[in-house]
């Protein structure tokens, strides 16, 4: 693996890593979920491993506040849009000129928001969302209040009265060491609105955890999407990663 980083307009740097650099054909671009990294939801899952043994070229990016990228408490400097511009600035250092693109939940609505403004982007898949994107424009904020999840990444007195879903991600970015002022920057600005789904007319899987509450009803994102395909895997929305079919369906349909 090389790792790499990018400094971008605003003073933030993205840390972006590599695998089979010299691999032919399409790139595969990997974008993770909120609180995670490259290391956590592509690499510990063995998705990137699997992608390497396919003959790929892989390369796995950092969202900002995440990982080993630049982190800062002003929420300005984020949000799914500007993260989508990282995406595009990242295939703009490496030269490429098509890659496919992975994203899960948050890095999911980055991915589409890349895909329907990116034309180098000929495939994409994308996990861990549902309904919420077309009827809330992002990740369901239905299931998992953005202000609420803020509050409780800075609070450091008794968590015990938060939502389980929002203690999930405290318990993730605490596990992790993240620098939660960074993550409840992000939570703040979370995409609402239109996802603009029309622009994403390239072939598109959708992977859904069948226990997700930030997935619920993933057949609706599927049907708004010119060219979807639905894949339900077992597991809730931090276990659908690890469920036995969530990479190879990513490398099968990559491969087609």
């Amino acid at each position: 693996m090389q790792t790499h980083e990018l400094a971008r307009p605003d003073g933030m740097t993205i840390a972006f890593h590599e695998w089979s650099a010299d691999a032919p054909g399409t790139p595969v671009v990997l974008q993770h979920g909120y609180v995670a990294d490259t290391e956590i939801n592509w690499v510990a899952t063995g998705v990137v491993d699997a992608l390497v043994a396919a003959g790929r070229r892989v390369v796995g990016v950092d969202a900002r506040g995440h990982g080993r990228s630049g982190t800062s408490p002003d929420s300005a400097l984020y949000g799914e849009r500007t993260m989508s511009a990282d995406v595009s600035a990242v295939a703009d250092a490496l030269g490429l000129d098509e890659y496919h693109l992975v994203g899960y939940s948050m890095g999911a609505v980055i991915s589409l928001l890349a895909a329907g403004r990116d034309e180098r982007v000929s495939r994409l898949v994308i996990g861990g969302v549902g309904a919420g994107v077309v009827e809330v424009g992002g990740v369901d904020t239905r299931a998992l209040d953005r202000g609420v999840l803020a509050e409780a990444l800075l609070d450091e007195g008794d968590l015990s009265g938060y939502p389980t879903e929002v203690l999930a991600f405290r318990q993730f970015a605490d596990h992790l060491g993240s620098d939660r002022p960074s993550l409840a920057a992000q939570a703040r600005v979370v995409h609402s609105g239109s996802a603009e789904l029309e622009r994403v007319t390239v072939p598109t899987l959708l992977l859904a955890g069948r226990d997700d509450p930030l997935a619920v009803r993933p057949e609706v994102l599927a049907d708004a999407l010119p060219d979807g395909t639905l894949v339900l895997v077992d597991g809730d929305h931090l276990g659908a990663v690890v469920a036995p079919e969530f990479g190879p369906s990513i490398v099968e349909f990559l491969g087609r």
